[in-house]
């Protein structure tokens, strides 16, 4: 069991900074361990996010929507959309009554590939040390945070 104190051999004048340290330290701990895990698929944790957002989605919608929806909120979502697009996980298209709205939808190669890692999702286990019981109490506090 990780010891934020040890991990990065350090003590703290209170609990309060040694809490938002510890939330910095573990996002990033969990930001590798995804990167980790999408690097063989060839794509990032954002842009699997705004693949998932496509395939709920179902049929196109605006590039902002899909902005909004980010859980994690890239200022470069526009970049991470283009290589998609590269990728042909993603098509891309214009508003023919307003030429500055941009749509994107998934495509079936972008659903292909939500389908391969989603078999394999369940074994990123980012938070399999927790019950469900500590997992909704940890939840609970970030939301107190926010």
């Amino acid at each position: 069991m990780g010891n934020l104190s040890k991990d990065i051999n350090t003590k703290f004048t209170n609990n309060r900074l040694k809490a938002f340290l510890n939330i910095k330290y573990t996002f990033n701990f969990l930001i590798s361990r995804e990167v980790d895990f999408f690097k063989p698929y060839g794509i990032s944790p954002q842009q699997y996010n705004i693949l998932r957002i496509l395939r709920g989605a179902a049929e196109k919608i605006k590039v902002q929507v899909v902005k909004d929806r980010m859980i994690e909120r890239a200022p470069n979502a526009t970049r991470l959309m283009d290589k998609l697009l590269e990728k042909k996980l993603i098509i891309r298209s214009r508003s023919k009554e307003d030429r500055r709205v941009v749509y994107v939808k998934i495509t079936e190669e972008g659903l292909l590939l939500l389908q391969e890692i989603d078999k394999y999702i369940d074994e990123l286990d980012l938070l399999d040390n927790l019950s469900e019981k500590e997992a909704l109490k940890l939840s609970d506090l970030l939301d107190k945070i926010r």
